[in-house]
């Protein structure tokens, strides 16, 4: 009796109704998947078909090792008599370890007499199992990633996360730790991750099996590059990603629109994108422009274009049931189902229900009316918003899509959503495409997805917050990633601390993948059709020019700046999609062998050569800065020299953000801020 089957890739035991399978998945990383019964599946929510590689395989009885380049899985298989059930058992452990032969993860181990279970698969009514798979803590390790929360908190060593997606959060289940791994959480099931002191739990709701990746490399950089091989790269970014984007909620006419852009020409001010927010429709789910306020929207994308602006329009997944295209989508089964009560999944604006995007039908039906009356005038750019989708009640259990209960595949939502317009652009024969989403899971980064980070408040602990968030989503392998300028809602354009807030998120979003504007600012301003019927409000303005001179000339000058700063963007993007390194980074990315630098939660790296130091607290005009060993740095603003390894305190007056270049590098843009 072999304890062990092996191929030229991959090891498996099977016992007491498992099977376990560790297989080589790209270089220096593995796949690990396990079902209670019957054999694994060929799953490919994230992950994309690996190249061959070489591998190592050893069996020595019960033991089994699998060698593929630095990563190292050691298998334990056990079996006998068991005294407390009084028949026989067999168990298999795993432990993964680097080049070195160091340990980095295993499983947890069963207590003796505790009869702990590393993976433990409960029976659910429908064939499938609640699943927690548990590891050994690592001693000192420090963790990043696992997408969006909103919380300041950088090493997430000692949190708890919700595997789920809300307005403002994006659950996107991969990790990195300091002691030299990347994990992927490979199921898109609604659950929870726990990285406690005494262990690290991953529980899934609801799941067929349990499926992860995990890889080793010696710095951060090395893992994210292994990490976006496996799941795809981001593609190049359009040259209309670089500069600047212009919103507001909402632009409520095509004329009123179309004046903010020709202003922005008539000041000489940059100007790449401006959107078209929602409800620019007659009802949700019409995916058309509303005919008495957009009369002619061809000619509103070609003056655009001869200004040199891409027009984003915003495109909801909800479908209200008094859509021209509801009754047709649900009796073609292209809609969200309700598993028990009224099939309404959204109250806002009228009920209405969320198109499937996980059904292959849906993505092509839907693609193609968006192509007639968006893609065919000439619009490229969509803003993707309610991708989580943002349920009027998150009871994860009460939704069903075509690709199964909502509890067990509801993570992988806003992925498809994103692939339903990044296919249907390619297909239209678009070469370069981004798109705004408001979530993400993994792989997303392959479809042009550009995450927002939700529906935050205009307040300075939701502005600290979103600098974790950036880290956190280019950790997770989505390197495109933006806020609402200001926040979304709570600011008054006629406050002067709103004002004060403004001008220091805006000199962050300079240093963000995409620099864009939005905001629900007060005082709003109502909106009526002719016949007298109420529209959704415009909100008060939300121009560079709309919060007095004193904070026009602060932002005019930093729009400029990041024109100025546009070929070094682009080397950023370029990077991204090569290899797959985030724009946005930590400071523990570049500078993993300086301790602190994995615990500086309020500065980032803009790429590799730009330290930026957001000033986050009102009212203040210094902040300290801390300048990593091992390279020169040099005051963007002054162009004064600093040695690394020290903390300084800089000057920081309300027109100026702290940055340093390192080494030397990009001397044309010290002074230009």
């Amino acid at each position: 009796m072999n304890t062990f089957e092996t191929t030229e890739d991959s090891i498996t035991w099977r016992g007491d109704g498992e099977t376990l399978v560790v297989q080589a998945w790209g270089r220096d990383s593995l796949r690990v998947r396990s079902s209670p019964s019957g054999d694994v599946r060929d799953t490919d929510f994230a992950l994309l078909e690996p190249e061959p590689v070489q591998v190592a395989i050893e069996v020595d009885g019960e033991t089994a090792t699998l060698t593929n380049g630095a990563i190292t899985a050691v298998l334990r298989a056990w079996g006998g008599f068991d005294y407390q059930t009084g028949y026989d058992v067999f168990k298999c452990s795993l432990e993964f370890r680097d080049a070195d032969g160091r340990t980095v993860l295993k499983e947890l181990g069963g207590g003796g007499a505790l009869k702990l279970a590393a993976r433990e698969f409960r029976p659910q009514a429908g064939g499938a199992h609640r699943l927690r798979a548990a590891f050994e803590p690592v001693a000192g390790e420090k963790l990043y990633g696992m997408g969006q929360y909103q919380q300041e908190i950088l090493d997430v060593k000692g949190s708890t996360f919700e595997l789920a997606h809300r307005n403002s959060q994006a659950s996107v289940p991969f990790v990195v730790s300091s002691a030299g791994y990347g994990f992927l959480w490979h199921n898109p099931a609604i659950g929870a991750a726990t990285f406690a002191a005494n262990r690290t739990e991953w529980v899934a709701e609801a799941t067929e099996q349990l499926d992860y990746w995990i890889t080793v490399g010696t710095t951060p950089a090395k893992i994210s590059g292994a990490y976006a091989d496996a799941t795809g790269h981001a593609p190049m970014m359009p040259e209309y990603g670089l500069g600047y984007w212009q919103c507001k909620l909402r632009y409520w006419n095509q004329e009123q629109l179309l004046e903010v852009a020709r202003e922005h020409r008539r000041r000489g001010l940059p100007l790449d994108v401006i959107v078209a927010d929602f409800f620019h429709w007659p009802k949700m789910g019409d995916f058309r422009f509303e005919e008495e306020f957009w009369p002619d929207p061809a000619a509103m994308v070609a003056e655009l274009k001869e200004m040199g602006v891409e027009l984003m329009v915003s495109v909801w997944p909800q479908v209200s049931l008094e859509s021209e295209n509801f009754a047709r989508l649900k009796k073609e089964n292209l809609l969200v189902r309700t598993e028990r009560g009224l099939d309404v999944q959204m109250g806002f604006q009228g009920p209405s229900m969320f198109l499937d995007a996980t059904n292959p039908r849906a993505r092509s039906e839907v693609w193609d009316i968006v192509r007639r009356n968006y893609h065919d005038l000439g619009i490229k750019v969509f803003w993707l918003d309610e991708a989580e989708p943002e349920y009027g009640v998150y009871d994860f259990d009460n939704y069903r899509y075509h690709a199964g209960p909502n509890v067990e595949v509801g993570n992988v939502y806003p992925q498809a959503f994103s692939r339903m317009f990044y296919e249907g652009q390619r297909e239209a024969g678009q070469d370069e495409v981004v798109n705004l989403v408001r979530c993400a899971w993994a792989g997303s980064q392959r479809y042009g997805a550009l995450v927002w980070s939700g529906d935050i408040h205009s307040s300075w602990e939701d502005f600290r917050k979103q600098i974790t968030a950036g880290i956190h989503m280019g950790v997770a392998g989505i390197p495109w990633f933006t806020t609402d300028i200001g926040g979304f809602g709570g600011g008054n354009i006629h406050d002067p601390g709103f004002r004060d807030l403004l001008v220091r998120w805006f000199q962050f979003g300079a240093f963000c993948p995409v620099m864009r504007m939005h905001g629900d600012r007060q005082p709003s301003e109502e909106v009526r059709a002719a016949d007298g019927s109420a529209r959704n409000p415009t909100g008060a303005p939300n121009e560079l020019w709309s919060f007095g001179e004193e904070v026009y000339e602060i932002l005019a000058r930093y729009v400029h700046f990041r024109e100025a700063m546009r070929p070094y963007t682009r080397r950023l993007m370029e990077d991204a999609h090569t290899d797959g390194q985030p724009v946005m980074r930590g400071m523990f990315h570049e500078f993993p062998a300086d301790e602190v630098c994995w615990d500086l939660a309020d500065q980032y790296m803009y790429g590799p050569d730009l330290l930026v130091a957001p000033v986050v607290e009102p009212r203040v005009t210094s902040r300290r800065v801390y300048l990593p060993a091992g390279a020169q740095w040099t005051d963007l603003r002054t162009g004064t020299g600093h040695e690394g390894g020290q903390w300084l305190t800089v000057d920081a007056p309300l027109d100026r953000i702290p940055v340093f270049t390192r080494n030397g590098a990009l001397p044309e843009l010290v002074g230009a801020i």
